[in-house]
């Protein structure tokens, strides 16, 4: 964890992304611009692909917001609702599968629904976000995407969230709150031992991982190879805890240096993926 600026990503050395097995990433505004896939990200990803190197998207978006997405990205995988749900491709189809048995899901699904009631009454404007039919682990507040609440407003849906003992998160776009442990460290831990049959905590220095918000902190903190996209810097003054490096660019335009630096390091190195080596289950 570091509480120190980021430095620019084009001073980072090459030795130490030449040995990177893949790459996480959250999605909004980290791959995608007002919220479609940015082109530059998506050539990114493509070249990712064809080197091998497997990339798993991290994000505070729903199940079904993230559906389509999981087929159409040359991703491993999608974990959304913060680590609650992961979508996998296998072949043709869609895997889904959740981080809370059943009747865990089920019970918070009634908290859920009276802290939404407290939340809308308490927070004067305080709306759902438009994608709130897709979520089947938590609840997301509109502060910048269709509708607007200012710092005050989010700080107050943060605090009811709390007050009633969930989890609660501001990405760029919502304020996201869960019942439950999962977080987006714990679906990363979990992504790699599914998919690959590895901790995620003995090789955490050989994967990047890519984000742009206050809600990019837990891993900010845990990746040594953490990248924020420039346009982190809008919330310089609530950050804690820095990513160690900085694109030039802003989203998916950041996203593509990442990817084309870890791409031309391996190259150079020509070191064989030791993430992508192994099929998925």
């Amino acid at each position: 964890m570091t509480s120190a600026r980021p430095q620019p990503l084009s001073g980072l050395p090459p030795g130490e992304l030449g040995r990177v097995v893949g790459v996480m990433t959250d999605i909004d505004d980290t791959l995608t611009t007002d919220g479609r896939l940015d082109a530059a990200a998506r050539a990114a990803l493509d070249a990712l692909a064809a080197a091998d190197v497997p990339v798993i998207a991290i994000t505070g978006r729903p199940m079904g917001w993230s559906e389509p997405f999981a087929m159409a990205w040359p991703v491993a995988a999608i974990v959304a609702e913060n680590g609650a749900v992961a979508l996998i491709r296998d072949g043709d189809a869609l895997r889904i599968e959740y981080a809370q048995p059943d009747d865990e899901r089920a019970r918070n699904a009634l908290r859920l629904r009276d802290a939404t009631a407290c939340i809308l009454r308490e927070v004067p404007g305080a709306t759902l976000a438009r994608d709130s039919a897709g979520r089947v682990t938590d609840i997301a507040v509109d502060h910048s995407e269709f509708a607007h609440l200012d710092d005050a407003a989010t700080a107050q849906v943060v605090a009811l969230m709390q007050a009633q003992g969930m989890n609660a998160t501001v990405s760029s776009i919502h304020v996201n709150g869960w019942f439950g442990e999962h977080t987006k460290w714990s679906g990363a831990r979990w992504m790699v031992r599914r998919l690959f049959g590895r901790a995620l905590d003995a090789e955490v220095a050989d994967w990047v991982y890519v984000g742009d918000s206050t809600n990019d902190q837990l891993m900010f903190g845990h990746f040594p190879l953490s990248v924020g996209v420039a346009n982190l810097m809008r919330f310089a003054d609530q950050l804690h805890t820095w990513p160690a490096w900085l694109t030039q660019g802003e989203r998916g335009a950041g996203f593509a240096e990442v990817a084309w630096a870890v791409i031309g390091a391996r190259s150079a190195q020509a070191l064989p993926g030791r993430g992508a080596d192994r099929p998925l289950p």
